[in-house]
């Protein structure tokens, strides 16, 4: 007699009560992934598709008929067995996963008046969890629309990797339905850093497996553009599901939408680890993590900095925007509708720069043949220091210390951008104007007559020598000249009298970010100077994982300033035309002066303290000086006062923005053969080259 073919349901469940109502779609997700069942079992046993089973658990569908009985006896069941289970467990206090204590900042809170859907954080969360979360502290509570974080890591075997150690299914096997799973199953994001802003759109990593499973080419063949082809069958398949690509195209950060509606984006970011989305100058060997791993070290750059868009440049600028963004809701008084207004603080709309702000291939200089080298009267040259002492001023006390010490300044860019105010606005062009040290803008003013002692660089050039004649400078550099007590009398100017703090929260949060991951690398302010000491010679050996975090951290904000004056891209770019960058907001050459003018200036002030002490740097370039030392630390050079303390207004050691860390050290003669030699100590001090731009 032929074996009667068992209940698909029975098999999985062997035994259970029906009950006529079903739970909620959360509790139903809640049971599954507590039973240890995957959406692909429940639907072969009901007989659905897998997105079916995906759209009851996310409340967009309900079963109905003899289907709905099914999944109701389904769910009765597992909830029983899970309950006995339960009751047979020796009882043990513990506090609920899904309220855990951050372990740093929680995420911002979203606006009172948005409605928040009652969604949980999946069982699938707290219970699918990898060994790499093992070492990590709790991360911050979930948000209830991004339950599982802002991103995941597709490992090309249905596996999408979170922060946090959670594992997500991802049956998706082409893009438009991973760009659907993305939006309507993975419950990915981040919550807006600004109560005006924009939850930042799920990122999906894709791995060279994930790649190769969802039709991409192990390279791009387009070396210079950097982008699939309009007609790659990858493209074409997305334009037929009516998504579209940005201006930039398919490369290795594409981006992936369709127009919002009802309010609702509709945008997936993707990186593209096998086409170098993941830049070894920014994130080291991140692209050789293993999934879960890589996942843990993008999730942490984004709770602390910003999910990453792009690269650390455009992360740099992107967070700009996320911290003050350029709208804001405004109520029309007369019609008492909302509409988008102008934020107060914000950079709002693009403006053309002054002329000497300008870069060669802009449109406001291209009065000048191509052929001409601006001079220092038609360009501003606000540059970070490169500058070694003449040998031959090397004294003989000098020439006595067997070694050169090298101390580099922590965060100096960010430092610099703490409590600058900067144009908001366009420039207005003045003559003869009356220096004022609280307007930003650029003066054409002659600072030559200003004799100061050439065993410090000149603090007026990058290059440390005196000025030959009138130049243009930014506001921070001309106010030193009048803290230094100079008369200063401007010949012109272009100001910008709408001015504000607008790097400041751009500021607080990249140093929040920096200390944090220091922390976790073993280095905390209020270290002993000697402790601080011994804690850098180790800490990124101390987590491999963290120090790509830190290196991120650190790249983010040099190319976050270096891309406020980014220049043409492109063999099809002619002078004098304008190009994409222009068009934004945040192109602006004034605020990137400025930064770097008060990150010069502020090296020469300290360096000035140290002077009346009668130490003098042998060499500086951007944010590293080096002194000659009695000892291989800088302990043995650092001057201290009568009580034993650091000198005031001198450089300290410490973990904080603006203070200083040990660099390197070289002996006296290495130090003078390169100085003989024309080359630059500060740039080798540590054993490699070191990068003029500074951190």
């Amino acid at each position: 007699m032929a074996s009667r073919t068992p209940d698909p349901v029975d098999a999985l469940l062997k035994s259970g009560p029906r009950r006529i109502t079903l739970p909620g779609p959360a509790e139903r997700e809640r049971l599954r992934t507590a039973y240890g069942l995957s959406r692909t079992e429940v639907a072969e046993a009901l007989g659905v598709a897998r997105t079916t089973v995906a759209g009851w658990e996310s409340g967009r569908s309900e079963p109905q008929g003899d289907t709905r009985a099914a999944y109701t006896k389904l769910l009765d069941g597992m909830a029983a067995q899970l309950a006995a289970q339960a009751d047979d467990a020796p009882t043990v206090p513990a506090k609920p996963a899904d309220q855990e204590v951050p372990a740093h900042a929680s995420a911002p809170q979203a606006p009172p008046d948005r409605p928040e859907p009652a969604v949980q954080q999946s069982s699938s969360a707290r219970q699918r969890r990898t060994e790499a979360a093992a070492h990590h502290s709790p991360e911050p509570a979930a948000h209830p629309h991004f339950t599982h974080g802002p991103l995941a890591v597709l490992d090309g075997d249905g596996n999408a990797y979170c922060p946090g150690g959670i594992v997500l299914d991802c049956p998706a096997t082409d893009l438009p339905s991973l760009v659907d799973w993305a939006l309507t199953e993975a419950h990915l994001g981040t919550p807006r850093l600004h109560r005006h802003g924009k939850d930042a759109d799920p990122l999906l990593v894709v791995t060279a497996p994930a790649a190769a499973c969802l039709g991409l080419p192990a390279e791009l063949e387009d070396r210079r553009g950097l982008r699939l082809p309009d007609d790659h069958p990858v493209v074409l398949q997305l334009t037929r599901n009516r998504w579209k690509l940005t201006r930039r195209g398919f490369g290795p950060w594409p981006r992936i939408y369709r127009p919002a509606q009802d309010g609702r984006r509709q945008c997936v970011q993707l990186a593209v680890v096998p086409w170098g989305a993941l830049d070894t100058r920014t994130w080291g060997s991140a692209d050789q993590l293993l999934a879960p791993e890589l996942a843990q070290v993008l999730g942490d750059y984004a709770a602390r900095v910003i999910v990453p868009r792009g690269s650390a440049a455009v992360c740099g600028l992107e967070l700009m925007t996320a911290l003050r963004p350029p709208t804001r809701p405004v109520k029309d008084a007369a019609t008492g509708t909302w509409t988008s207004g102008l934020n107060p603080g914000a950079l709002t709309h693009p403006v053309d720069p002054a002329p000497p702000e300008a870069p060669d291939e802009h449109p406001v200089v291209a009065r000048y043949p191509r052929s001409h080298q601006r001079t220092p009267a038609e360009v501003l040259d606000e540059e970070a220091f490169e500058w070694i002492r003449d040998p031959e001023q090397l004294t003989d006390d000098e020439c006595q210390k067997p070694y050169a010490v090298g101390i580099d300044v922590n965060m100096a860019f960010a430092a610099a951008a703490n409590r600058l105010t900067v144009g908001l606005g366009a420039p207005v062009h003045v003559n003869h104007p009356r220096f004022d040290k609280k307007v930003p803008g650029s003066w054409l003013v002659d600072l030559s007559h200003i004799t100061l002692d050439p065993r410090l660089p000149n603090p007026f050039t990058p290059h440390g020598q005196r000025p030959e004649g009138p130049a243009w400078y930014a506001t921070p550099t001309v106010a030193y000249a009048t803290e230094l007590g100079y008369d200063i009398h401007p010949i012109e100017a272009y100001l910008r009298p709408e001015h504000g703090p607008y790097l400041d929260a751009w500021y607080t949060r990249l140093r929040d970010a920096y200390l944090a991951t220091m922390e976790r690398l073993g280095v905390t302010p209020g270290m002993s100077e000697s402790d601080f000491l011994a804690a850098m010679e180790q800490h990124k050996h101390t987590d491999p994982a963290q120090a790509i975090v830190l290196s991120a951290i650190k790249a983010t904000v040099k190319g976050g300033i270096g891309k406020l004056r980014e220049r043409p891209q492109g063999a099809g770019y002619r002078p004098g035309e304008r190009w994409p960058a222009l068009e934004r907001p945040t192109w602006r050459p004034d605020i990137r002066a400025a930064v770097i003018a008060v990150a010069r200036i502020n090296m020469h002030r300290k360096m000035l303290k140290l002077a009346a002490t009668g130490l003098y740097p042998i060499a500086v370039l951007s944010d590293c000086a080096v002194y000659l030392s009695d000892g291989p630390c800088p302990l043995h050079f650092l001057p201290r006062t009568p009580e034993g303390k650091p000198l005031p207004g001198g450089f300290r050691l410490g973990v904080s923005p603006g203070m200083v860390k040990h660099e390197g050290t070289q002996s006296l003669m290495w130090a003078a053969k390169m100085l003989d030699e024309g080359h630059n100590p500060a740039r080798h001090i540590k054993g490699t080259d070191a990068a003029a731009g500074g951190e």
